[in-house]
């Protein structure tokens, strides 16, 4: 178990170790992910109550629209009114959710963010938390929307940072306050991932009920390039259950 609020290197250790090992005898990266949604929901937990100290964490990858299947494809379109979507368009994919809600521990059940069209700039700069997330993980927007060979080489080098927002109550990247922050007391939101060799981004967002210090926030970028070793696995292979 892990105190997220005061969570030490032999925590960090533990934990990216064992994220580093959830590759093991998986059949896709969805396997994998909801593996480590499953361990940081179950392993996070409040000292105070033993009970997790996360409402929600999940798993997000880009991946082109021409790649998801028809479901997915219809929902994407759905999500912005109908108008077509270039087949090359990267969509923020949720693979793997895990939390309070029995509906949150399905990525079928959710009614927001299966796959999110990422159109371009415009379209991301109007989605507050996902153009923070970008932008705090130190990349581009058009590095997410449109790799290149040349960028992903150096990428594959660097550490990346995390996304974090220390009080969620009342942040601008958070439109979703009373609906989701007030009524499930978010007090932090962590997030860590990085660029898979691909040009897939992935990304774990944690969304805690306890208050994350800066210094727990860092250590998280040391246990995303554990992760990412795990999910770069099956990153050009199986990333579906089924596929």
């Amino acid at each position: 178990m892990y105190d997220l609020t005061s969570f030490s290197n032999s925590q960090m250790q533990s934990c990216a170790i064992a994220l580093r090992n959830m590759d093991a005898n998986a059949q896709s990266m969805e396997e994998v992910a909801n593996r480590m949604v499953r361990y940081l929901y179950e392993q996070l937990v409040n000292p105070e109550t033993g009970e997790p100290a996360c409402a929600l964490v999940r798993f997000f990858r880009t991946y082109s629209y021409r790649d998801l299947n028809g479901d997915l494809q219809e929902y994407a379109r759905d999500l912005i009114g109908g108008r077509s979507i270039p087949l090359g368009t990267k969509c923020l994919t949720l693979l793997a959710t895990a939390g309070d809600e029995p509906h949150w521990n399905s990525r079928h059940e959710s009614s927001g963010h299966k796959a999110i069209p990422l159109i371009d700039k415009d379209f991301i700069d109007r989605a507050p938390m996902i153009s923070q997330l970008i932008q705090q993980f130190g990349l581009e927007i058009s590095t997410v929307l449109e790799p290149t060979p040349e960028v992903l080489v150096d990428l594959e080098r660097t550490t990346f940072n995390v996304f974090y927002i220390p009080e969620a109550l009342g942040s601008a990247y958070i439109p979703a306050q009373k609906d989701f922050v007030i009524p499930y007391g978010i007090r932090s939101i962590l997030g860590f991932g990085g660029m898979l060799p691909s040009g897939n981004l992935f990304a774990i967002i944690l969304f805690a009920k306890v208050s994350i210090p800066r210094d727990t926030a860092n250590l998280f970028k040391w246990i995303s390039a554990y992760g990412r070793i795990a999910a770069a696995a099956f990153d050009k292979k199986a990333v579906f259950t089924g596929s």
